[in-house]
């Protein structure tokens, strides 16, 4: 097997392992809760910590031009370990909600020498192809975001700590593969020197702006959905008394199906243009957002079901394409600042919309709340039109 055609599984493999960290407080929030004496509302709030790690994470490497300075599987391996040693410093004892919150924006700090610098990896090593190459990444960063959710049902007789330390163990994993596998790829064009313009100044490029700004609009629904899975079905529970879900299964399902649309978005966009495909992902997304309140009211819990997963399908197939037309349209140089840079202001855009929806869910009983998921996707496709951004 030739060094390309093994790479991409290592880099798909290593993505998986070390995103689980990104979910892991989701997946064991009641324990949380009911261990550390937190609140209702905890769920919110350390999920937004995750994010806002990754914020500063992705701004302090964009800055500094760290993926493209410095040997990104190296970035990756040490991230990796750091991200997994904070992670499971969330099962110590005497714990408060600020310690939670401190190990968790931590791990999001480390978050970001992952999951862009893992898509900068790909970046290296596939320059045709592109498209397709993210889309696996990208589905493997949601079957690790889901991951939790499946070791929460699967690990029932397991105290939630064992299910942290297994997802700390399998991040450290990852980094490790990454490490003796992954060495720089034939396309990777190393930073000269620390440029800190180099973030501001690719927003001129017109191409990328518009691609980064559909990303934007993507990100505004994507984290909070996945955030209220679990909540959704919750309300639909409480809605239809005889109706008995298994959340955290079905959470991990509604997540995880969006590693099949990844994949196949990848594919269909070497057929006609990662521009159009995410487009139609953002349009339909944006059609389950505007809907979603109506569909609590369904009789039929398959169908709430099928809409949900639906639902998890188009949410984030657009996300590695939008990935692809930023790297696309910067110079080979500034791929890994391109790519860190608007993940950071992605994720930025996510704690508004968790925290919006989170602060909304507490002072209303409405489920229209969950209709102002289709703010960003409705600016992303006034932005993103078909005939602004090169395919």
């Amino acid at each position: 097997m030739s060094k390309s055609k093994y790479i991409l599984p290592v880099i798909i493999i290593s993505q998986f392992c070390c995103t689980s960290l990104w979910f892991a407080s989701n997946g064991v929030m009641t324990d949380l809760v009911t261990s550390f004496n937190l609140s209702d509302i905890a769920l919110g709030y350390l999920t937004s910590a995750v994010q806002f790690g990754f914020i500063m994470g992705t701004l302090v490497f964009a800055l500094f031009t760290i993926a493209d300075r410095f040997s990104p599987s190296k970035v990756f391996f040490f991230c990796a370990i750091l991200g997994a040693f904070f992670n499971l410093r969330l099962i110590f004892e005497n714990q408060t909600f600020l310690t939670l919150i401190g190990m968790r924006f931590l791990t999001g700090f480390f978050l970001a020498g992952i999951y862009p610098v893992g898509m900068k990896i790909a970046t290296d090593y596939y320059n045709k192809g592109l498209g397709k190459s993210l889309g696996y990444l990208v589905g493997a960063l949601v079957l690790g975001t889901a991951l939790p959710h499946l070791l929460k049902d699967l690990m029932q007789d397991y105290t939630w700590k064992t299910i942290i330390v297994s997802i700390s163990i399998l991040a450290a994993f990852g980094g490790l593969l990454m490490l003796l596998f992954v060495p720089n790829g034939p396309y990777r064009t190393a930073g000269k020197k620390l440029d800190i313009t180099i973030c501001f100044s690719i927003f001129k490029n017109v191409k990328f702006r518009k691609a980064a700004f559909g990303y934007f609009g993507h990100m505004w629904e994507l984290y909070t959905f996945w955030t209220f899975v679990p909540i959704l079905l919750k309300i639909y529970e409480n809605l239809h008394a005889d109706v008995s879900f298994n959340i955290p299964l079905l959470s991990f399902i509604i997540i995880a199906i969006g590693s099949i649309s990844c994949v196949i978005g990848g594919y269909l966009s070497e057929k006609y243009g990662p521009k159009s495909i995410a487009y139609l992902a953002l349009f339909l997304s944006c059609i389950c957002c505007l809907i979603s309140p109506l569909m609590f009211q369904l009789a039929n819990e398959n169908l709430f079901i099928a809409f949900l997963l639906f639902w998890g399908m188009v949410v984030v197939a657009d996300s590695p394409l939008f990935s692809t037309l930023v790297a696309q349209n910067v110079a080979s140089e500034n791929k890994g600042t391109a790519l860190t840079i608007v993940n950071c202001i992605g994720f930025a855009i996510t704690i508004v919309s968790i925290q919006l929806i989170s602060n909304f869910k507490s002072i209303t009983d409405s489920n229209v709340i969950f209709a102002l998921l289709a703010i960003g996707p409705i600016l992303g496709l006034f932005t993103f039109s078909k005939n602004r951004v090169s395919s």
